[in-house]
């Protein structure tokens, strides 16, 4: 595995394939990279032009031409295998001589984890052209540019391996990905349940637990699936029996009941929810003002008090009564002389309610106006909001952030001090709440009401305002459960233990973003079929999602025969149709038919047996 990077992705996906993957690493960074520089500002770029220089690239794949760039040789240096098992070279730029001496055409994979996305891009060209069969996984921050950059990527590939043009018969496939996308459901998943260890998969959000030892006779309790069994807590037992059982059988779950387990759960929310704007109601109260609503609604309860009176007085039919009231109300009727005492007293009461009445109209007018004409503007947090989510930042994390909490339905208030933010408008779209000010200032954190809130996100690109703020909201409530993004995983770490001294009863996460989106990386470069890895202890579980046809071990078999614990276990099936998901709840009597695809949990062992790879790495030496 090639890794190349300019900042602190690259280090930690890096050492995120050796240690959870055990692969051989090559890291290509710049000289100056040797340590981790701090952020630098993304320079704006037009998708477009982008976009028409990459085309023109591409075009010259069959050529000699390179897209190195640069002086072609471009300052390589290698320096060895440091301890950990990475080689680390130095390379001012992925330029075709750089990817060469990093072995790119004897690679499996390369990640390319530039912070410029066009440094990016080129590097990808030249390496596909060096070697056709390479796995590429390119960090690019715009969507439509990167589904554009797959496949074209991936054709090239395709055509230059002589191979079908939609690149099947090998593993060759193009990745790419963000940061802030990768990093978003682990962030919203510890705003709501205090763990990053997720998994996303068929539009869920999965996380392992552990679960203390159950007494004897008891189940391991609900969940997806049992995953693991730690190690016992006695000295006891056997001495083949004191490190982790992975993916064991019913049995051995019932036989191993004083022992923790890790169980599969699906992350979800079960608190209060913010209102979602639909129905009747929730429109009329957007277009009027509290107060305003509190008058029209006295004003009508006076018009059906006038009418009752005049029914009552008069004797006339009911409707007739409503009718000569409102006449009277809008000062259109004759005068009722020579009627009844009563008849002329209502008839002034309804003159005088007529006159009230003008300035509600009025004034709900044009609050209507002014309503449609602000239809953009930001909504207020509604009083009495309590149990939810206070999001700082709408940057390019924060948007990610906001969007993964909503389609968990979980109510969000957003802080955000610059007014023109990119997620302002994602905070329009999905009716959420926002204040508008500088976190750091008296005032904000109480309007964004924080004293009733459940967690506290502080995801600004500026590390001391995060803890400026999460500090600050420790001060208002010390039992907050907050997250705060930092960049350096040094200094989250430091953060995370003084946090968690000061304040031992409440929930602290610090976590930088490359912490957690390498992992998403690292599946990408082993293939797409990789969602993730669990660290259970000392070893590793992987998921991944298997079409099962052209396997003999799932083919043909029921879920029950296909399990080989300690290895592999079938977790769900995906299905098709209308309405494409995940079964979870498979019967050890369902047969695996070719055609199906399904996730399973497997060790890595387990995983190269399935998968064949460990036939084709010896086949290969």
């Amino acid at each position: 595995m090639v890794v190349c990077g300019d900042d602190g992705l690259a280090h930690r996906l890096a050492a995120e394939l050796r240690g959870v993957y055990g692969e051989q690493v090559t890291l290509v960074v710049p000289a100056s990279e040797r340590s981790v520089r701090p952020p630098v500002v993304v320079r704006a770029r037009t998708a477009s032009a982008l976009l028409d220089r990459v085309v023109t690239a591409a075009a010259g794949l069959t050529g000699n031409g390179g897209a190195g760039g640069g002086n072609g040789n471009g300052a390589v240096a290698s320096t060895g295998e440091p301890p950990g098992g990475i080689r680390l070279m130095e390379a001012a730029e992925p330029s075709e001589a750089a990817l060469a001496e990093a072995g790119v055409d004897r690679a499996d994979a390369l990640a390319l984890v530039y912070d410029d996305d066009e440094t990016n891009i080129r590097a990808a060209l030249t390496a596909r052209r060096l070697n056709p069969r390479l796995r590429l996984v390119l960090r690019l921050y715009n969507r439509r540019l990167g589904q554009h950059i797959e496949e074209l990527l991936d054709q090239a590939s395709a055509l230059s391996a002589g191979g079908p043009a939609d690149g099947t018969g090998f593993d060759a496939s193009t990745t790419v990905l963000s940061d802030a996308d990768t990093a978003a459901p682990a962030l919203a998943a510890t705003a709501l349940t205090g763990t990053s260890k997720v998994l996303q998969t068929g539009g869920l959000l999965l996380r392992a637990v552990e679960r203390p030892p159950t007494a004897a006779g008891q189940g391991a309790g609900p969940g997806l699936a049992t995953l693991a069994l730690l190690s016992p807590t006695d000295t006891a037992g056997p001495a083949g029996d004191q490190g982790p059982t992975l993916l064991p059988d019913a049995a051995a779950v019932r036989d191993g009941s004083g022992r923790a387990t890790v169980v599969l759960e699906q992350v979800s929310y079960a608190g209060p929810a913010l209102p979602d704007g639909r129905g009747v109601m929730p429109w009329f109260a957007s277009l009027f003002s509290r107060r305003l609503r509190w008058s029209l609604a006295g004003m009508v309860g006076c018009v059906v008090a006038l009418a009752v009176a005049l029914w009552l007085v008069t004797g006339i039919h009911p409707l007739r009564a409503f009718y000569l009231t409102l006449l009277d109300l809008f000062a259109i009727d004759d005068p009722a002389i020579g009627q009844s005492v009563g008849r002329q007293i209502l008839q002034l009461l309804s003159g005088f309610a007529g006159l009230l009445l003008l300035p509600v109209l009025l004034a709900a007018v044009l609050e209507v106006l002014g309503t449609f004409r602000t239809a953009s503007s930001l909504r207020k947090p509604p009083r009495g909001l309590g149990g939810h989510v206070v999001l700082l930042g709408l940057g390019k994390i924060g948007t990610r952030v906001l969007t993964r909490l909503r389609e968990l339905n979980i109510p969000v208030v957003c802080v955000e001090s610059d007014p023109e933010a990119r997620g302002l408008a994602t905070a329009r779209r999905l009716r959420v709440p926002v204040v508008l000010g500088d976190v750091t200032q008296e005032g904000v954190l109480e309007a964004a009401k924080i004293h009733r809130a459940h967690a506290l996100l502080a995801l600004t690109s500026a590390d001391t305002t995060n803890l400026e703020a999460v500090l600050y909201a420790r001060a208002v409530r010390p039992d907050l459960r907050v997250v705060l993004r930092l960049y350096d995983d040094d200094f989250a770490t430091a953060v995370y233990r003084t946090l968690r001294a000061a304040h031992p009863g409440a929930s602290t996460r610090s976590r930088s973003v490359s912490h957690l989106a390498a992992p998403a990386f690292a599946g990408a470069m082993m293939g797409r079929q990789i969602l993730g890895a669990f660290p259970v202890e000392r070893r590793v579980l992987l998921f991944a999602a298997v079409d099962v046809g052209g396997h003999p071990q799932l083919e043909g078999r029921t879920v029950g025969e296909a399990f080989r614990a300690g290895s592999w276990r079938v977790l769900a099936r995906e299905e098709s149709g209308d309405a494409p998901g995940l079964a979870w709840d498979l019967p050890d009597t369902y047969v695996l038919q070719g055609s199906d695809r399904v996730v399973l949990a497997a060790t890595r062992r387990g995983l190269a047996e399935l998968l064949g790879r460990r036939g084709r790495e010896q086949a290969g030496a």
